[in-house]
């Protein structure tokens, strides 16, 4: 049995001992009772946003384009289109050199197909058959000679000769107007309309000679008093001012248009 003096003991002890510890643990600094604070309050929870569907699509890489290099194959397959040429067998229209200037067909259609550079929209029948003619300049007479295709081997006094004879040439420019007209002048005489000298034009055909029958000789318009012809044996395809000629001046028989 403790007694009361024991008792005392052990209580003023205890007290003295729990003092002596008290004074003997260090107290914690300003920085770790701050330390402590933060760990012990609660930390504020950061929100994650998910990207809108725009973001996304704004942000999404985009697909590169790569121009592509046409194969030899591919290019075959789409060749440069070809101008057309557009044919009025009417209309008479101005024409341009490569000057600027303005050309009539009817005065300076033989300088104007000549020209380099020169610039023709639209032609009529007359001035391709005329074109035709003019390309065969130089190109020997041959009786009988000529046909769509070009000069040819004659028949009698032209058997041994290529060329052309006057119904030859005619015949052949104007197949490249898309016309065919028979290889005999009375015939191609009769091929067409009648026209007015004074309505004349490039590419119309002059007949000469024959009387009151057939006429003998033909020849293509060119301009003012110039015809493009081929005129006889031993001669060439030659351009003639027939205004000028007493002969077919006098043997004059009529105009003709082709078609």
């Amino acid at each position: 049995m403790i007694t009361l003096p024991t008792f005392l003991r052990l209580t003023l002890g205890g007290v003295l001992f729990g003092g002596l510890i008290a004074v003997l643990t260090p107290l914690p600094t300003s920085a770790q009772a701050a330390a402590t604070r933060s760990r012990s309050r609660p930390q504020p929870r950061t929100l994650t946003l998910l990207p809108t569907s725009a973001q996304t699509t704004a942000t999404r890489p985009q697909p590169r384009t790569l121009a592509t290099v046409p194969t030899s194959a591919q290019t075959a397959a789409t060749p440069p289109q070809r101008r057309i040429l557009t044919i009025n067998p009417e209309a008479v229209p101005l024409q341009r050199t490569s000057d600027g200037r303005a050309t009539d067909p009817a005065t300076g259609l033989d300088s104007l197909l000549r020209t380099p550079g020169g610039r023709i929209t639209t032609l009529t029948r007359g001035q391709i058959a005329v074109s035709a003619a003019l390309d065969q300049l130089g190109v020997s007479f041959s009786w009988g000679g000529g046909s769509a295709k070009g000069p040819t081997i004659g028949i009698g006094r032209g058997a041994g000769t290529r060329g052309f004879d006057c119904s030859g040439l005619t015949l052949y420019a104007w197949s490249k107007a898309g016309i065919a007209l028979t290889h005999y002048t009375g015939a191609q005489f009769r091929q067409g309309r009648r026209i007015p000298f004074r309505a004349r034009r490039a590419g119309d055909l002059l007949f000469f000679g024959g009387g009151t029958g057939d006429p003998t000789h033909v020849a293509l318009f060119l301009r003012d008093g110039l015809m493009i012809h081929a005129p006889r044996t031993g001669d060439v395809v030659r351009k003639t001012n027939f205004l000028a000629s007493p002969y077919f001046r006098s043997a004059y028989r009529g105009v003709v248009r082709p078609g």
